[in-house]
């Protein structure tokens, strides 16, 4: 299973790629202007330089034109931009569009669809047949609703796999470390959490007082 972040701050990023366990990146409007820009091109192209893996920019817009519009300025932005499109009525309509376009430059991959927003399986479905290329389900929030965000991700793995959909599922709204553990026994291809999650990822109490343990040791005899 990948590791994708969930933010939009260049030092987070910096940090965690660093570690060698990250390989790609999801912003939205809301984590844009948590970092404090509204250049989505500028921090798009920096995050791609700095992961060399695929980085989700969304549309704003609500109609298809316009979402397709967006799309065919963010798709020039860098070869790993995935274009990210809410899973609705119109957002299936620039799906399928998008799906068709030819590469945006040469040696570029052809434009590839993140659907997001997703909260059942049957989205899912309509998205993956809509052409697609990831579809990221939304578990904490479904959580949240008193559903189970994680069964939601299961019924979209086990659907994929037995229909052979040529589409990723992101395990995405995770809140914690568990998550992470649950996405991957779910089968999920990716999981995209906060950054103070995956830094939880590496933390464990035993971990700690076994290496004080050694430190110790170490200095008595150095």
């Amino acid at each position: 299973m990948q590791i994708w972040l969930d933010t939009a701050k260049i030092e987070e990023i910096k940090e965690i790629a660093a570690w060698g366990v990250l390989s790609g990146v999801t912003t939205n409007p809301t984590l844009m202007s948590r970092a404090g820009t509204a250049d989505r091109k500028a921090i798009t192209q920096q995050v791609a330089d700095l992961v060399h893996g695929p980085v989700s920019a969304e549309v704003v817009s609500v109609d298809a034109p316009g979402m397709l519009a967006e799309a065919r300025d963010i798709v020039t932005w860098s070869e790993h931009v995935l274009v990210k499109i809410p899973t609705i009525p119109e957002g299936l309509k620039a799906m399928r569009e998008i799906s068709r376009w030819e590469p945006a430059r040469a040696g570029w991959p052809a434009p590839r669809v993140n659907a997001t927003l997703i909260f059942s399986p049957n989205q899912a479905m309509l998205a993956a047949l809509a052409g697609a290329a990831y579809v990221s389900p939304f578990l904490g929030r479904l959580d949240d609703a008193g559903h189970d965000g994680m069964q939601v991700v299961r019924d979209i793995v086990e659907i994929f796999s037995i229909y052979g959909f040529d589409c990723q599922v992101i395990a995405a709204s995770i809140r914690t470390p568990l998550h992470v553990t649950q996405a991957a026994l779910a089968g999920a291809d990716i999981a995209t959490m906060p950054y103070d999650v995956l830094k939880k990822m590496i933390q464990h109490p035993l971990t700690d007082k076994g290496l004080k343990g050694f430190l110790d040791d170490w200095a008595k005899v150095a």
